[in-house]
């Protein structure tokens, strides 16, 4: 009856996510669907929808701008006029007098000592930046959302590695609870087995809780509606790229490193920035005309109404000999035009900071790897001999525990060995400007 019990807890165990429809992703499929969907990803595409929005002529000043307006007055007058010859006074009541005008008006600035060009290439700039900052945002997202993928797999098999204890220990509880009860096994064998496979279950079953939270995280990545569908990946494997190269991966980064363009683009900004300044020591042009409409209707007069049709059109030249703020605004910029290349090259030095750490780290997990792929085929042996002793009566339960914490110990190390090289690997891709081979 207890190993029937054991059975039933087993398969309990072993039940799993309730019967659902599944979805079975590709990392290129999780890729596409969390590129589509994610809502931090359609935001900072808005944001750059934005800058190329403002990035036009208008925007810049290049435009002249045109003012269509009308108007109406009334005035009502009462008047006493006392003639100066006779002394008679006239008296006027109501005199209701109008006024209506319309007309368009056009104002253009022609020159502004370069300003106006410059503020239009300001504003491309700064379209091209966000650009940029769309495409940090998505390799950030490739990085984090392919992490988060093989974590699952990580998951996974730490949880089927574990439910191979389990099947272990409970095997093993088997052979010790019919041997007690022959009289070959004493009770303290027993209740050591029990103890041993209840650690096992116990480990299990949390190790459930850990796949559940990878699979949310990835729901909530690919921004999906219901967070809890079960999902399920087609890789069952860790797969490792071992031939990454260190020159090819430096030349990369200063090539096409997203954070690294950023910078570039700040300098131009603040170079940009200078020349706005060094406009105000050029004159200026700007251009005025207008044409208008104005009806006058008299109540009281020798005219009862007038019209006039007008055109009007100026050029005015001008030159801002002194405003008091030039040149600490040029002293200003200067600075902020160093600051800018200071930024660029400690981001560079910084780079070639972590991707040295990066490569270290990279080239040590690979040999680990190795390392741990040769323990665990000696793990493995060990096991197997072990469990023909145990079978035998050669081996003591704690000598059969002990071979079977080791193999599962290597398997342990072998997982962390592999996915510690992935997440290098990635690392090493992003700052290169090459993660997003992750799509292919």
């Amino acid at each position: 009856m207890r190993i029937r019990a054991f059975y039933l807890a087993i398969l309990w165990l072993g039940l799993g996510l309730p019967a659902q429809a599944q979805y079975t992703y590709t990392l290129k499929q999780c890729l596409e669907e969390g590129l589509a969907n994610n809502y931090s990803l359609r935001i900072t595409r808005n944001e750059e929808q934005v800058s190329k929005n403002n990035a036009t002529l208008g925007n810049a000043g290049y435009l002249p701008t045109v003012d269509l307006t009308a108007g109406y007055t009334g005035n009502a007058d009462n008047s006493n006029s006392q003639s100066r010859e006779t002394g008679e006074t006239t008296k006027l009541r109501g005199v209701y007098d109008q006024t209506l005008d319309a007309g368009i008006d056009l104002n253009w600035t022609i020159f502004d000592g370069f300003n106006i060009s410059t503020t239009y290439k300001q504003l491309k700039e700064l379209e091209r930046q966000g650009a940029t900052n769309t495409r940090i945002a998505i390799e950030d997202f490739i990085a984090t959302l392919t992490a988060e993928y093989y974590n699952y797999i990580q998951q996974e098999i730490r949880l089927k590695n574990f439910r191979y204890a389990v099947s272990l220990s409970r095997e093993r509880l088997r052979i010790v609870e019919e041997r007690y009860h022959i009289g070959n096994f004493s009770r303290l064998d027993y209740q050591q087995a029990t103890v041993d496979f209840n650690a096992d279950r116990a480990q299990y079953i949390k190790q459930r809780e850990l796949v559940h939270t990878s699979r949310i995280n990835l729901n909530e990545l690919m921004a999906a509606k219901d967070m809890d569908r079960p999902i399920s990946v087609k890789d069952s494997v860790i797969d490792v790229n071992e031939n990454l190269d260190f020159t090819e991966l430096w030349n990369g980064t200063l090539q096409a490193n997203s954070s690294l363009l950023q910078a570039d683009q700040n300098t131009v900004l603040a170079q940009l920035d200078y020349k706005k300044v060094l406009s105000r020591n050029y004159p200026y042009v700007r251009l005025n005309a207008g044409y208008g409409y104005t009806l006058n209707k008299y109540d009281v007069n020798a005219t009862r109404q007038r019209s006039n049709w007008r055109f009007s059109g100026g050029i005015t030249v001008g030159f801002n000999i002194f405003d008091g703020n030039r040149r600490r605004e040029k002293r200003n910029a200067s600075l902020a035009i160093r600051n800018a290349q200071l930024a660029r090259d400690e981001l560079e030095q910084g780079l070639r900071a972590d991707l040295s750490n990066l490569w270290q780290a990279y080239r040590n997990n690979i040999r680990l790897l190795n390392l741990e792929r040769q323990n665990l085929i000696s793990a493995k042996e060990n096991h197997e001999i072990a469990k023909e002793r145990y079978l035998l009566g050669d081996l003591s339960g704690i000598e059969m525990r002990e071979a079977q914490k080791s193999l599962l110990d290597a398997e342990e190390r072998i997982l962390s060995a592999q996915y510690d090289t992935k997440m290098c690997e990635i690392s090493l891709l992003q700052l290169s400007g090459k993660v997003t081979q992750y799509l292919k």
